[in-house]
């Protein structure tokens, strides 16, 4: 049986969640209300604190679809109630971050300025040459900071660029003259 799958989604103190007809999950927490339709094969269930997801057979589709349902559940859950977030940092001589209201202005040695704007639910803040997206969604925060770094992905000889704090740059030495 899938391991995640049968693990149950503690629900923490001030979140309720709620599952309507055609598998649609409502998650309703201190940071917003997140709502998700699932696969309509997995039984999803709601009972003492706990959200229990069940599937009806063990094709391989039914496992696979079991610990996904269950992920996404946990995933809306933690972020209702605690939130996401990914910091990036822009490396370079002249680039540089800037915000202003919801529009974030990147330098990032192009002819011209690249704009971005926040999309609704996120947030990002600059803080010197660190960018961080904070939202509830994870699968958007993720989304936006890939969007974001994939301006100007870190290049691999002096590592200028826009990659994230967690992030190790593979180095390659550069060409040496001739002798």
């Amino acid at each position: 049986m899938s391991r995640i799958g049968r693990m149950p989604v503690v629900i923490p103190a001030g979140v309720t969640v709620t599952v309507a007809e055609g598998n649609k999950v409502t998650v309703k927490g201190s940071k917003g209300t997140l709502e998700r339709v699932l696969p309509a094969e997995m039984e999803i269930k709601v009972e003492d604190g706990h959200v229990i997801v069940s599937r009806p057979n063990d094709l391989k589709k039914m496992k696979s679809l079991h610990g996904l349902t269950r992920t996404l559940i946990h995933n809306m859950v933690v972020g209702v109630s605690e939130g996401y977030e990914k910091v990036l940092e822009v490396n370079g001589v002249g680039y540089r971050a800037a915000k202003q209201g919801k529009k974030l202005t990147l330098s990032l040695g192009y002819s011209h300025p690249v704009e971005m704007i926040d999309p609704d639910g996120l947030e990002s803040v600059v803080d010197g040459n660190k960018i961080t997206v904070k939202g509830i969604d994870k699968e958007k925060v993720g989304q936006y900071a890939a969007e974001i770094r994939e301006k100007r992905a870190p290049e691999p000889y002096k590592g200028k660029g826009i990659k994230y704090a967690d992030e190790v740059i593979r180095r390659k030495v550069g060409k040496t003259g001739k002798k």
